[in-house]
């Protein structure tokens, strides 16, 4: 049996949510997980709170507040269309930025642990070497923390395939346009369709545990190269 049409092109939009979701995450979450390893904030808790909630936060509701704030009556979808723009909600855009927000503690704690096992002896030693700031974050910690980032980029990338209530709520169910993969699915399940929903489920199933072996793999390697 063969994908569809529809189905293809549900498997297109996943991976172009999956691959941005991912990139927008560790553009602004380097920075931020670098912050958060190396302040000494007392109330960087609640911060980190913050950025775990999604890991708590029903799918649903997360997509209900965004929705709401995406939406022609919330705050920013209120705002782009009084500059003559269109609301977020049930747009692909939508889609990325509520997968920004369900994502985030995947990509940014794997980050975060990798800059904090670091610790201050290699920066540090830079630094006697008149290594500046940047220098030492571009030199020394990034590539110590190389597992951290494909720790969080692997995890990122499955995470946002998997999403469904969180894309339902902000994206609905528009083929061409919001339909992803696990939206598919639940239509084929709906529709009886139980041979293409098994084709799809196997496929991310695969998907999945092969990403995570390329995790573990790497980080086993790593560990054993600096023991």
């Amino acid at each position: 049996m063969i994908f569809s049409d529809a189905d293809l092109t549900a498997l297109g939009i996943t991976l172009k949510l999956a691959g941005l979701t991912t990139l927008i995450l560790l553009l602004l979450g380097t920075p931020l997980a670098w912050w958060m390893a190396r302040t000494r904030w007392r109330f960087k808790f609640l911060l980190e709170a913050v950025v775990a909630l999604p890991l708590v936060l029903p799918p649903t509701v997360l997509g209900f507040y965004l929705l709401l704030m995406l939406g022609p009556n919330g705050p920013l979808g209120g705002l782009l269309l009084s500059l003559g723009g269109q609301p977020l909600a049930f747009t692909f855009t939508g889609l990325v930025i509520g997968s920004v927000f369900y994502s985030m503690p995947f990509v940014i704690q794997p980050l975060q642990d990798a800059f904090s096992a670091i610790g201050q002896r290699p920066l540090e030693v830079a630094a006697t070497l008149r290594a500046s700031p940047l220098d030492r974050f571009f030199t020394v910690a990034l590539p110590l923390a190389r597992p951290g980032f494909i720790t969080a980029s692997v995890l990122g990338f499955a995470h946002t395939l998997g999403e469904f209530g969180v894309v339902l709520m902000i994206g609905g169910n528009i083929p061409g346009e919001t339909q992803v993969l696990s939206i598919a699915i639940y239509d084929h399940v709906e529709g009886l369709e139980y041979a293409n929903a098994h084709i799809l489920s196997a496929g991310l199933l695969l998907l999945s545990f092969i990403m995570l072996i390329t995790v573990y793999a790497v980080n086993r390697r790593f560990r054993l190269l600096h023991s």
